[in-house]
């Protein structure tokens, strides 16, 4: 088919609405299964008529074939030649001359009454045309060699009565189309109730924007198809007050160094007008707005990291997490030289993110490095898959550790610290990516001690994907 003509197809079809293609569909079936109904109907009266024809002819032409053939004896023999419309009698002889009971009637023998005459055939058969009129033709053999008989009924009857009952069989099937048609704009229009219910619904909540349940009637599909949609109703409400939320927070905890920065270049700009600041005092103001932008670069790209609920592409391949943490615990010593860091380890081989899993102990260990005394000591232990980092701080109170791991969750002794509040929660959303999980606790010293668990092992895989890297995403979200 033309390419044209299946796009025109196909856009005739989709812009059809579901209550027409319910109503056609409806009422096609009927039409077709009227259809078919008359049909056997009309074959079977049609055949039934002519066997029972049939029948009554060849009992006639039986009684007349055992008089001597004469056409006196035809014209005699009572309910032979009948209404002279109706009924055609006459003899074949074997020669394929025809005598007819009736002068004025013309009958054609063919070679099936030509064998009847000559004996090689006992019997015959079949419909002709004489004049315009059908005729249902038997033919006997008669009580003398050479001759049979013939006798003809006209169809005329028969047609007239298989004509009308065409004619009611068309008008009771149109009338059963008609009635299946108004049938189906019934069916369509009580049972897409409920869907065009729910599409009404829909469309007030894409208008208003008010992600609102649907009302739920009965259990049926359409019950199904309702309550599924209020379950995305709730993840979608959800997922806009997380944005919200995140939009919020990020407005709060951004505000607070942009402020101060803002301040600092302020006083900057001032004294260099009144003669400017000693040299100090201006490398002191330097200092503060670089640890400020510092502060922002951190807090921006945390943010990006809370942003994203699932990297686009992250390499996956086997990382020893054993070495990430030697390397994290050598960058945070550089950072808080003051401390002392008991490190022990032992190997544990994950596949997943390097990068994350690195930022994750590092957000760990910087943790532990800010809340730890002067001269404290930070217990960095990783055993079996998990990885215990313990400070000898002042702890987490009760009331704050269902939160130490929400997103800016900042205790009131924290919010006098640097920090976004945000270094946690990517500690337990990279765990979550790796199928692992964080936990706190109270340290043996009293201080806070936070365990991150990675599935994993203690050799390395036999394929390892470090030799075979492919892009992928890792689990949880």
């Amino acid at each position: 088919m033309h390419p044209f003509a299946d796009r025109l197809r196909n856009r005739l079809r989709y812009r059809r609405s579901l209550a027409s293609r319910v109503i056609l569909l409806t009422t096609f079936a009927v039409g077709l299964s009227v259809a078919l109904v008359a049909l056997a109907a009309y074959l079977t009266v049609r055949h039934q008529m002519q066997v029972s024809l049939d029948s009554s002819l060849r009992q006639r032409a039986a009684a007349a074939a055992s008089y001597e053939p004469t056409l006196y004896s035809l014209r005699n023999i009572p309910g032979i030649v009948g209404d002279a419309t109706e009924t055609q009698v006459g003899y074949v002889l074997a020669d394929g001359t025809a005598v007819m009971a009736r002068s004025a009637d013309k009958f054609e023998p063919g070679a099936p009454e030509v064998a009847v005459a000559r004996g090689t055939s006992t019997y015959s058969c079949r419909t002709i045309t004489t004049k315009g009129t059908d005729y249902r033709v038997i033919t006997e053999p008669t009580r003398r060699a050479g001759i049979a008989l013939v006798v003809g009924q006209s169809l005329g009857a028969n047609e007239n009565t298989l004509d009308q009952l065409g004619l009611v069989m068309f008008l009771f099937g149109a009338a059963g189309v008609i009635a299946a048609a108004l049938a189906g704009w019934g069916v369509a229009r009580n049972g897409l109730r409920p869907v065009r219910r729910l599409t009404r619904a829909a469309e007030d909540i894409a208008r208003t924007e008010q992600l609102d349940p649907i009302a739920v009637e009965g259990n049926d599909e359409i019950a199904r198809l309702a309550r599924a949609f209020n379950a995305m109703l709730a993840a979608l409400s959800a997922s806009r007050d997380r944005q919200r939320q995140l939009v919020a927070d990020a407005g709060h905890e951004l505000r607070t160094p942009l402020t101060s920065l803002r301040t600092n270049l302020d006083l900057l700009t001032q004294a260099d007008r009144q003669g400017g600041l000693s040299e100090s005092s201006r490398q002191e103001l330097l200092r503060d707005v670089q640890f400020q932008i510092e502060e922002l670069t951190t807090l921006i790209g945390d943010l990006t990291e809370l942003a994203r609920e699932q990297p686009a592409e992250v390499m996956l391949e086997e990382v020893d997490l054993a070495e990430i943490t030697e390397r994290a615990v050598q960058r945070v010593r550089r950072r808080a030289s003051s401390l002392h860091f008991d490190l022990r380890t032992e190997p544990w081989w994950v596949v997943g993110d390097a990068a994350a899993l690195e930022r994750a102990v590092l957000n760990l260990l910087d943790n532990a490095a800010k809340w730890s005394p002067p001269l404290g000591v930070v217990t960095v232990c990783l055993a079996d898959g998990t990885l215990t980092v313990s400070d000898q701080g002042r702890g987490i109170s009760e009331q704050d550790l269902p939160h130490v791991f929400d997103r800016f969750y900042r205790s009131p002794d924290s919010r006098t610290m640097p920090g976004s509040g945000l270094g946690l929660s990517i500690v337990r959303q990279v765990a979550e990516r790796h199928g692992g999980s964080v936990a706190v606790s109270r340290a043996p010293d009293g201080g806070a001690a936070f365990a991150l668990t990675v599935p994993g092992s203690a050799e390395p895989l036999a394929h390892s994907p470090v030799t075979d890297r492919s892009q992928g995403s890792l689990s949880g979200g």
